[in-house]
């Protein structure tokens, strides 16, 4: 990070990341969820960077299909159409992880390298 300017898009992913990070975790408290899961739960997308184990290109996807939104947002609407509370709650808790990451500057992989990310 150091040499970039303090603007543009590496940024902005990061600010929107906080940003989500901040509203998965108000919305887990609105809906009176019990923070021992969200504390249990919240590492547990990391486990998909067990890939790496294999080779570069098996870690980015592996590591990728745990870190996109596609899937807990998914689990939000199914919890919410359902009124499934824990589905809801571990929905929330996957996206905050997401949003921690970006946060933190931690992005989706490119299979050449763990650190090329889609926020460099």
């Amino acid at each position: 990070m150091s040499g970039r300017p303090l603007s543009g898009p590496w940024l902005w992913l990061r600010i929107e990341g906080a940003a989500v990070l901040i509203a998965s975790c108000w919305a887990y408290a609105s809906i009176g969820a019990g923070w021992w899961l969200f504390t249990a739960l919240f590492f547990v997308p990391d486990v998909s960077m067990v890939g790496y184990l294999r080779n570069l290109r098996v870690g980015a996807a592996l590591y990728n299909l745990g870190h996109v939104y596609v899937w807990p947002v998914v689990l939000i609407g199914v919890g919410w159409y359902t009124a499934g509370p824990y589905i809801t709650e571990i929905g929330l808790i996957w996206t905050a992880h997401i949003a921690f990451d970006r946060a933190l500057g931690f992005g989706l992989k490119y299979p050449d390298r763990f650190r090329h990310t889609h926020l460099d």
